[in-house]
C-alpha cells in the first residue's frame, strides 16, 4: 500500500475508485465499505483508495474554537489505521493535513482542485449526508451533479448493521467507554489493541519495582483511559500477560502527555524501539492521583495482583 501526505504529485497521479473518511477505528462498516472499493477498482482496473485526515477535522474546529473538549475521543492511532487499511486491501491512502486552508476549500474547489485533478476519481463512494467544502456546503446531490459533469461515478454508502445496531466509529467509542471488550471485538471484527514503539520514559516505574513499555499516545484525548489487564504482541511467539495504564501520570507529571505504560509479567528482556501491540482485555479502575510514590506504588502492586488473577482465572475456565 503507498502512503502519500497530502495529494500525490503530477508524476504520481493515477485513476482510481475512491472513498473519504476519517476511519477511526476499522469496524465492519468501514470493510464493507472498502469491499464496495475494492469491487469497484477491480471493475474498473483502477487503484481502491481512501482520502483520511490528520487531524480529525472536529478536532481541528474543536481546537480553533478553544474547546479541545468537544472533539471526539480517538479510538486509533494513525498508525493502526494505516496498518487496518493495508490489512483491507487498499492500494492507495491520502493522509490529508487538515488545516485552515483544506478548510477553507469551496466545495467547487475540493470537486476539481481534489476530486478530479488531484486524485483523478473515476467512483466515489461517501454516505448519502456525506458534506464537504467550507461552512459544509457541498452535499451528496452536488458530487452527483460534479460526477455526470467531470466523468465519475458517486455511490451512497448504505448503513451497516450488526444484531440490530448501527455500526459507526461512535457506537464503538460508547462501548469503548463501557469497557466491555467483548462487544468492542464484535464491532471490530477483532481484539480492541493500540500499537507503537516502545520509547524511553523517566525509569521511575524501574525504580519502585514496576519497570514499564512506554508508548506515546500522540491524540490528546483516547477513547480509553485508567488501569487495564491487557496481553502484549510482538515481542515473544505467544501474547504475554501485562497490567497497563493509559493516561496523564497525574501522581508524577503535570503536562497533559497522555501515556501507555505497560508492565509485563516475568520478562525482563530489552525492548527499547520494538514495535509492540498492546491488546486490551479488562478494565480494573480509572487512573488516580496519589499524594506521595509509596500509595502510588501501593496501588501499581494490587493492580498487578489483580491482573495476575485475571489470567489466572482465564486458565482455569
Amino acid at each position: 500500500m503507498k502512503v502519500f501526505r497530502g495529494l500525490p504529485n503530477a508524476d504520481a497521479r493515477r485513476p482510481c475508485a475512491l472513498t473519504i473518511g476519517n476511519f477511526d477505528g476499522m469496524h465492519r462498516g468501514h470493510r464493507a465499505l472498502l469491499a464496495r472499493v475494492q469491487e469497484a477498482a477491480k471493475r474498473l482496473g483502477i487503484d481502491a483508495t481512501v482520502m483520511t485526515f490528520e487531524p480529525h477535522p472536529r478536532e481541528f474546529f474543536a481546537g480553533l474554537a478553544g474547546d479541545p473538549g468537544r472533539a471526539p475521543a480517538r479510538i486509533a492511532n494513525l498508525r493502526d489505521k494505516l496498518q487496518a487499511l493495508a490489512g483491507a486491501g487498499v492500494d492507495r491512502v491520502i493522509v490529508e493535513h487538515f488545516n485552515a486552508a483544506f478548510a477553507a476549500l469551496s466545495p467547487e474547489a475540493f470537486i476539481k482542485d481534489v476530486l478530479v485533478n488531484g486524485l483523478q476519481v473515476k467512483w466515489l463512494i461517501v454516505g448519502d449526508d456525506f458534506c464537504f467544502g467550507a461552512k459544509r456546503a457541498g452535499n451528496f446531490a452536488m458530487l452527483r451533479e460534479a460526477g455526470r459533469q467531470f466523468g465519475f461515478e458517486v455511490v451512497a454508502l448504505q448503513t451497516v448493521m450488526h444484531e440490530g445496531d448501527r455500526i459507526s466509529s461512535s457506537a464503538v467509542r460508547r462501548v469503548l467507554q463501557g469497557n466491555d471488550f467483548a462487544r468492542v471485538a464484535e464491532l471490530l471484527g477483532q481484539p480492541y489493541a493500540i500499537t507503537g514503539r516502545v520509547l524511553h520514559g523517566k525509569k521511575l516505574g524501574r525504580t519502585i519495582g514496576f519497570p514499564t513499555l512506554n508508548l506515546r499516545i500522540a491524540h490528546k484525548r483516547p477513547a480509553l483511559s485508567g488501569i487495564f489487564v491487557v496481553q502484549v504482541h510482538g515481542l515473544a511467539g505467544q501474547p504475554l500477560p501485562a497490567v497497563a495504564s493509559m493516561g496523564v501520570r497525574p501522581t508524577v507529571e503535570d503536562n497533559g502527555r497522555v501515556l501507555l505504560e505497560v508492565h509485563l509479567f516475568d520478562f525482563s528482556a530489552q525492548c527499547y524501539g520494538k514495535l509492540i501491540r498492546v491488546e486490551f482485555l479488562h478494565k480494573l479502575r480509572d487512573e488516580e492521583k496519589y499524594d506521595d510514590l509509596a500509595t502510588l506504588t501501593k496501588a501499581i502492586d494490587a493492580d498487578a495482583a489483580a491482573a495476575r488473577d485475571f489470567f489466572s482465572a482465564q486458565i482455569s475456565n
